[in-house]
C-alpha cells in the first residue's frame, strides 16, 4: 500500500476505515484488481502530538461497526454497480 492513495475513508471520532485499492498479476499473466481494508484509531500521545494505533478501546468498538460497515456498502455498492440499491 505504500505510495498508494486510499480510494475512500470512512470516519467515526479517533476511528477509520480506510479502503485501498491494489492490483495484483495472476499466475496466468492477467492484472486484477482487489480491496483492502485498514482500520485505526488516532489518539494524543504524552507530548501531545498526534499518532495512531489498530488497538482499539471497548468505546471504539460501536464507531468501528458503523464505519466497517460503511466500507462494506461502498464496496459492494462499487462492485453490483446501480443495481446494488436493489440488492441491499
Amino acid at each position: 500500500m505504500e505510495g498508494n492513495a486510499p480510494e475512500k475513508k470512512f470516519k467515526a471520532g479517533p476511528v477509520t476505515a480506510t479502503i485501498w485499492k491494489n492490483q495484483a498479476t495472476r499466475p496466468n499473466g492477467e492484472k486484477a484488481e482487489y480491496y483492502t481494508v485498514t482500520i485505526e484509531r488516532s489518539y494524543k500521545d504524552k507530548d501531545d502530538k498526534w499518532q495512531t494505533t489498530n488497538s482499539l478501546r471497548i468505546n471504539d468498538l460501536p464507531k468501528a461497526d458503523l464505519i466497517l460497515s460503511k466500507a462494506y456498502e461502498y464496496l459492494t455498492l462499487k462492485e453490483f454497480g446501480s443495481n446494488a440499491e436493489e440488492i441491499i
